[in-house]
């Protein structure tokens, strides 16, 4: 498995030691994105070589840091199922579309590959004590890989938060700290408290550079799940938004080995429109998102005013010409009540807005009959 060469700034360009542990760009505040030497990898490895090994992310060991088998703290994140929802398709005039299901991860969601992965590299390079903020997924999957790792894990919780996350992370022996606000006054009391204690790392999103290239394994996949082809649209539930980087990084980098040919997916961005401060900075042409002045939405995932990663975000949708789609929750919830009848897969309240941002998309004529489209189930139902 290779070291990064370096970790770059995804905005200035600042480059970084990959061999020690980084939080973020001291230039610009803004997140360190991991390269590596990918002719390298390209010389000894092939795509159909590493979606033949095991069953888990790991199998993409290759374009993944180097973390050593005793600091891997692995549930078995990855490798989940690639589900056919024809009837879906039929009820939109669609030939074909797929729902990539997260909620086959530990905990249930697509935060075990971003945690997974950055614990397992923090601990490869030296940390032993954790702190997150959460409103929910990514605080239960923290407290589990922290548990399974033996190592202290501290949580940081807006008091509103669904009982669930509270009781989830308690099941881990995670302590918690809840906090008057929203996400983004959470991140700020995590980040108080690992300023005051220099022996805790923070896992915050993209405050380091691994839950990234946890989450870029979702692109990997899903080209070895598709024997090498990629889906025309892609639609994406987006919050902090490091689904949606990693897995636009994941099909830069298999473009530049040689591993994926012809155009990428258009990277569409579903977001409840009492929280959608992507949408607005797409359609005001701006290169970072403004906070919404009341956030809100019943689908606690996609209340994230400030996502650190903004300027990515909105990179990558405009990259693939993509869109940004904010649907409301009414459309949420009877997007949730109909996904699992018509696929199967039970959907959590945040990816039932991928099925009402198709919905919208069909209305406007800006996907086509003949499409592949690929909607992300970041979580289980139960999970919210």
């Amino acid at each position: 498995m290779p070291e990064p060469e370096l970790l770059e700034c995804g905005h200035c360009g600042r480059e970084a030691d990959a061999g020690e542990l980084q939080t973020t760009c001291p230039d610009d505040g803004r997140p360190w994105l991991a390269r590596y030497d990918l002719e390298a990898i390209a010389a000894g490895h092939e795509l159909a070589d590493l979606a033949g090994g095991r069953n888990d992310l790991w199998r993409y060991e290759p374009v993944l840091p180097t973390v050593a088998p005793e600091n891997r703290a692995s549930l078995g994140a990855g490798h989940t199922p690639l589900v056919d929802a024809p009837r879906v398709g039929d009820e939109l005039g669609l030939d074909q579309v797929l729902v990539k299901d997260e909620g086959h991860n530990p905990t249930g969601t697509f935060k075990a590959r971003g945690m997974e992965m950055a614990m397992s590299r923090a601990l490869e390079l030296g940390a032993e004590r954790f702190a997150v903020p959460t409103a929910g997924n990514a605080g239960a999957a923290m407290a589990a890989y922290a548990a399974r790792a033996g190592v202290p894990a501290r949580l940081f919780v807006p008091e509103d938060a669904d009982d669930s996350v509270f009781e989830r992370a308690e099941d881990f022996a995670a302590e918690i700290e809840t906090v008057d606000g929203l996400i983004t006054d959470a991140g700020d009391a995590c980040s108080e408290y690992v300023e005051a204690h220099d022996d805790v790392f923070d896992l915050s999103t993209l405050k380091e550079p691994y839950r990234l290239e946890g989450k870029k394994t979702m692109g990997y996949e899903l080209a070895a799940q598709l024997d090498g082809e990629l889906p025309d649209v892609i639609v994406y539930p987006t919050g902090g938004g490091t689904g949606l980087i990693g897995m636009w990084k994941a099909f830069a980098e298999m473009e530049e080995m040689g591993w994926i040919a012809g155009d990428k997916p258009r990277m569409v961005s579903a977001q409840a429109a009492g929280c959608a401060p992507i949408v607005e900075a797409l359609e005001a042409g701006a290169e970072f998102a403004e906070a919404p002045e009341n956030p809100h939405t019943d689908a606690g995932g996609l209340r994230v005013p400030e996502a650190v990663g903004d300027f990515l975000i909105l990179e990558t949708i405009r990259d693939s010409g993509g869109a940004a789609v904010a649907v409301t929750d009414e459309e949420i919830h009877d997007a949730k009540d109909r996904m699992p009848r018509a696929s199967g897969v039970s959907a959590c309240t945040e990816s039932a807005a991928t099925l009402a941002a198709l919905e919208a998309m069909v209305d406007e004529d800006v996907v086509a009959e003949d499409e592949m489209v690929v909607l992300f189930n970041t979580g289980a139902g139960w999970t919210g």
